[in-house]
């Protein structure tokens, strides 16, 4: 173990210093290092829910976003270490005014730099979705991350004694409290610009008086807040020019705390888009007739039906079966008030619009269906996956009435069938026979599958005719476009050794995701084995100390990745409770640093026995899931969240009273932190979660705590 270093004061630096000086440097400077944690997560959550918004985004897309900030925060520091002395409260001034003036310009980049490199609603593969993310973060990330030990090194100029605890702290004050802000208002009640303005005007205020102290002239203080200002309120009127589509006219936008919502309007056509998605466009009536029709006709009587999602023209075909009530769930208010509001969606009195998620709803409602019908994308995403899992089923089973039927679509093909989207099929028509006891596939431009505990009939227009149900498209296309050789053909292709789909082992995720990457021929092996190269490098350059926190940053955000995936399975609305989560760890960060710092006589005593508790912590986490994964509460994950972050708080005084305490073992330890952090959220989120399932991944971050452990108890650095 390093020797600690003992600081000289600043009575044996400077002995004529003033306490009052040093009041008037480590004040408006800690004022300015919270101010800019508020400013910055504000700025990262926005960021987040900007791409989300732009790229039909998925937990993987939230990874990038994390993981490049991180790595990139992890640069910025490590280049505050050459800075020494050089360091100058007129420096911090300018860096920290580049802050308030990226924060916008990042927003509006993201929105027209997407229309400039990508053709609008069209996919696009892992590297461009990387790039894209990594330059348009870079700059403010960059920035962020060299700031705050830039901080310290400008009070440590003045005051040397001065703990790099204390910033650390000071910067967990502003992060909660920005993660507050924005969690439980802006969300809320502020557009994106708006929210950008908000959290910048406590930074924009302490700057003011940072620059006064740096300046004798009053020059500079005014005009380093009047650029600010003017930037951030100019801004504001390009929130909806910035958002205007390049074809059709924009003729509603609203951001709810379940997302992004925009209306437009191309001719007489309108697409209503949710986070990037069309949820509502001119269908044509053969998608609605099949949608409808192949489940509703297999039931001998229509009484209740469920509709997760569903369009105008669908409900109108359901009314032909003259059911006693149609419940349509949508978990967005905003949404269905936007349909009614511009005639997307028609009131009948047998419709009941319910406001709630639709997996959370059929668990808690004693109202049994004759049809459950899914109008759903494909499951390429935690929150998608969850209604194709086992689980699901059996919750859906338990709410039909005898013969009812569940009913769903994936993406279908003409003629041939690739070996990706065969391993799809197969892993959900298994998972379905497990809890059914007849599936009926039908194949065509989307493949329809049928459940019930009743046998299922292929002559979908002969049990029409039977019903005498009018229809346009089935009645006279439906044996020339689904021949029964097809039908037939499609189930003798179907594999019998995929895995099941399940909650905790993704598989349709996993399939999607090789099906990403093959699609655009960009396997991610060259990426991840370029970070490896880097890895391994990092680790012979740096302490025992920085590996804890190494692993200790990794093990965070593989928790905090756990805990949002986990959302999206059991609450699935995870665009509301992002924030909430970030926010919850790094709520405990400050009490653990503080905790920390009081205890750091201890040294590494105190260190081994935070490690042993992280372990036990994901251990409860790994036992709730087996146990009682159902029956968890909301508050469960974030009192998890809590206890992780506590104890990673309180590792980081330790760890930096054991490495000497002085700029450069402060420097080390930021960003050891943010650079374990950043491989933690790619890993576990590309590969761990997709590929090994929620539980394994858990197993394998205690095994990652374990050898740090192990090399904590050595005597030999690595």
């Amino acid at each position: 173990m390093k020797k600690a270093i003992k600081p000289k004061t600043q009575a044996e630096v400077n002995p004529q210093a003033k306490p009052e000086t040093q009041n008037q440097i480590d004040l408006p400077i800690r004022h300015v290092v919270i101010a800019t944690g508020v400013a910055s997560v504000v700025t990262q959550l926005l960021t987040i829910r900007e791409f989300l918004s732009h790229l039909n985004g998925n937990e993987f897309v939230i990874a990038l976003i994390l993981f490049n900030w991180l790595f990139v925060g992890g640069i910025g520091t490590l280049l505050a270490r050459p800075f020494g002395r050089k360091g100058s409260v007129a420096g911090l001034c300018r860096l920290s005014t580049g802050l308030v003036l990226l924060a916008p310009m990042q927003l509006l980049a993201i929105r027209k730099f997407h229309d400039l490199l990508f053709v609008g609603g069209s996919s696009i593969g892992f590297y461009p979705t990387f790039g894209y993310t990594l330059v348009l973060t870079a700059p403010y990330a960059l920035l962020i991350g060299f700031v705050l030990p830039y901080s310290l090194i400008v009070i440590r100029n003045h005051i040397p004694d001065y703990s790099g605890t204390r910033i650390y702290i000071f910067d967990n004050i502003g992060d909660i409290t920005g993660g507050a802000l924005f969690s439980f208002l802006l969300v809320y009640f502020a557009t994106p610009f708006q929210a950008v303005l908000i959290s910048h005007l406590p930074l924009i205020f302490v700057l003011y008086r940072l620059y006064a102290a740096a300046y004798k002239n009053r020059i500079a203080p005014v005009l380093g807040t009047i650029l600010s200002l003017g930037i951030l309120v100019g801004a504001l009127s390009a929130e909806l020019p910035s958002l205007s589509p390049a074809a059709g006219k924009l003729v509603h936008y609203q951001e709810t705390p379940y997302g992004r919502i925009q209306l437009i309007r191309d001719r007489e056509q309108y697409t209503l888009f949710q986070n990037g998605r069309p949820v509502f466009g001119s269908q044509n009536i053969s998608a609605a007739e099949e949608i409808i029709h192949y489940p509703l006709s297999q039931a001998e009587s229509v009484d209740h039906v469920l509709m997760i999602s569903a369009e105008n023209q669908m409900m109108q075909e359901a009314r032909k079966y003259h059911p006693k009530s149609i419940d349509y769930l949508e978990i967005d208010p905003a949404l269905t008030q936007v349909e009614f509001e511009f005639g997307l969606l028609k009131k009948f009195p047998e419709m009941h619009v319910i406001h709630m998620d639709g997996r959370q709803y059929l668990q808690k409602t004693d109202k049994r269906y004759d049809a459950i019908i899914l109008n759903l994308p494909e499951p390429d995403n935690f929150q998608i996956n969850r209604f194709f899992t086992d689980q699901f089923f059996g919750i859906a089973r338990q709410q039909l009435t005898g013969g009812g039927v569940l009913s769903f679509s994936v993406k279908g093909y003409d003629s041939y069938i690739s070996d990706t989207e065969l391993q799809k099929v197969s892993s959900i028509y298994r998972t379905a026979g497990q809890v059914f006891s007849h599936v009926l596939l039908i194949p065509g431009s989307r493949i329809f599958f049928l459940c019930s505990d009743k046998p299922l009939i292929t002559d979908i227009p002969k049990r029409l005719e039977h019903k005498d149900i009018s229809t346009s498209y089935i009645s006279g296309y439906y044996y020339g476009d689904v021949p029964l050789e097809k039908i037939e053909r499609l189930n003798q292709q179907l594999l019998s050794d995929v895995p099941v789909n399940t909650d905790f082992s993704p598989h349709l995720v996993r399939i999607l995701l090789d099906e990403w990457f093959s699609i655009f021929t960009a396997s991610p092996a060259f990426f991840v084995m370029i970070l490896g190269f880097i890895n391994i490098f990092y680790f012979f350059c740096i302490s025992r100390e920085e590996f804890v926190l190494y692993t200790t940053g990794f093990f965070t955000m593989g928790a905090e990745i756990l805990v949002i995936f986990a959302f999206q399975i059991f609450f699935g609305y995870i665009y509301l409770q992002l924030g909430l989560i970030i926010t919850v760890f790094l709520a405990g960060l400050l009490p653990g640093a503080v905790y920390g710092e009081h205890m750091r006589r201890h040294g590494n005593q105190l260190l081994a026995v935070t490690e042993l508790a992280l372990i036990a912590l994901m251990g409860l986490f790994l036992t709730g899931m087996i146990l009682f994964s159902e029956h968890l509460p909301a508050y469960a994950f974030l009192l998890f969240g809590f206890g992780i972050s506590f104890v990673c708080g309180c590792q980081f005084p330790i760890a930096l009273h054991l490495q000497g305490s002085d700029k450069p073992a402060a420097v080390k330890m930021f960003s050891a932190d943010l650079i374990g952090a950043a491989y933690g959220t790619l890993l576990t989120s590309i590969l761990l979660i997709p590929y090994a399932g929620i539980l394994w991944t858990a197993t394998a971050l205690i095994a990652l705590k374990t050898i740090s452990w192990i090399t904590l108890n050595t005597k030999k650095s690595i």
